[in-house]
């Protein structure tokens, strides 16, 4: 089975690895990575902007590399609730017959500063980046690790949200 990364970053392709050899243990797995663009803005502000991303990237991966059996789109955003700062990431997954799924995180809350950074312009990575004297944080552990000591990580929250976003391929209770 051939599976189409949108991306370059290990974080986001570790995370697809991860969950397809979850989902479809025992089947032989191949994985390719392209850089296609989201169609929208580096850092999406909003629900509706990173899910339209996600999926963007997972279409326009199927048009680059026809090919294979299943192409995924990942990406993180940062929406405001009740004067609150979240980041977040929608997954979107389509399979060679069409079929898409998509599938949302885990928020978690960002500091004041960090915020103050990306409505000035600054994409999350590189806010972290400066608030918190790291490098590169965003092929990392990303905010989820930086925030919560490792507990759980950018990959691992990709995981799990992959997980869930490719049920509807492989449990036969949506089927029914």
């Amino acid at each position: 089975m051939r599976v189409v990364v949108a991306s370059g970053n290990p974080v986001k392709v570790g995370a697809v690895k991860a969950a397809f050899e979850l989902k479809f243990e025992g089947d032989a797995l191949s994985f390719e990575s392209v850089n296609v663009p989201s169609g929208v803005p580096d850092q999406p502000m909003g629900d509706s902007e990173t899910s339209d991303g996600a999926v963007n990237r997972a279409q326009n991966a199927r048009a680059a590399m026809p090919e294979a059996d299943f192409w995924v789109g990942l990406e993180g955003g940062i929406d405001e609730v009740g004067g609150k700062a979240f980041t977040f990431a929608w997954m979107a997954i389509v399979s060679k017959d069409g079929q898409l799924e998509t599938g949302r995180s885990l928020s978690l809350p960002l500091p004041d500063r960090v915020l103050e950074l990306v409505k000035a312009g600054t994409e999350l990575g590189y806010a972290l980046d400066e608030v918190f004297a790291t490098t590169n944080i965003k092929h990392q552990g990303g905010a989820f690790g930086l925030l919560s000591d490792n507990y759980i990580t950018r990959q691992s929250v990709y995981t799990d949200t992959l997980v869930c976003t490719l049920l509807p391929f492989v449990n036969p209770a949506y089927k029914a």
